[in-house]
């Protein structure tokens, strides 16, 4: 009996040691293909593989992967991965576009596990929310929701999406002004 045992649980591991190989690598494909879809989304037109030169910078505990995108050589904008554990269900990430005057192109939304109907309002296909944020400057643009004296709209019934969401791309905006590549 114990053998049996022994024996189904050695074939019932070395087949999802064999799945978990097969789907390892379609798996990181599809990441790479939804980060860089993003990174399309959210700079200006590029001709450059922003994923070969991706930078790291290390904020609260976490990191941010900066992605410069270069027309003729030039950078254009710099799309940066960022997070926050604030949201109503914890941690999201967005893909930030930030222009060279650290003004912000567009803002994608990367994963999240909001609350349907409510906070996944955040995502441009459900919402306009985030599209207040394009064109403005965060050094100029009060960066938090108007509840607490800021200039974004917040969600409504969806505040704490709403200040999550401000406070990811207030992370992006510091860290690439403090720590990103300038050109």
């Amino acid at each position: 009996m114990v053998i049996t045992l022994l024996v189904i649980s050695f074939f019932a591991s070395a087949a999802l040691g064999g799945v978990y190989l097969i789907t390892l690598k379609p798996i990181e494909a599809a990441k790479s293909k939804k980060i860089n879809n993003a990174i399309q989304k959210v700079v200006p037109p590029f001709d450059n593989n922003p994923g070969d030169e991706v930078y790291k910078i290390a904020v609260d505990g976490d990191t941010l992967r900066l992605y410069p995108a270069r027309k003729g050589g030039k950078l254009v904008g710099t799309a940066i991965e960022t997070f926050t554990n604030k949201g109503f269900s914890g941690h999201f990430t967005l893909m930030v576009g930030l222009l060279t005057d650290g003004s912000i192109s567009s803002i994608e939304v990367l994963s999240h596990k909001e609350t349907p109907g409510l906070g996944d309002k955040m995502e441009k296909s459900k919402s306009n929310f985030s599209v207040q944020f394009e064109g403005k400057n965060p050094a100029t643009f009060k960066m938090m929701v108007k509840k607490d004296g800021g200039d974004v709209d917040a969600i409504t019934a969806s505040t704490i999406t709403s200040r999550a969401f401000t406070d990811a791309v207030n992370r992006a905006y510091n860290a690439y002004m403090k720590g990103g590549k300038h050109e």
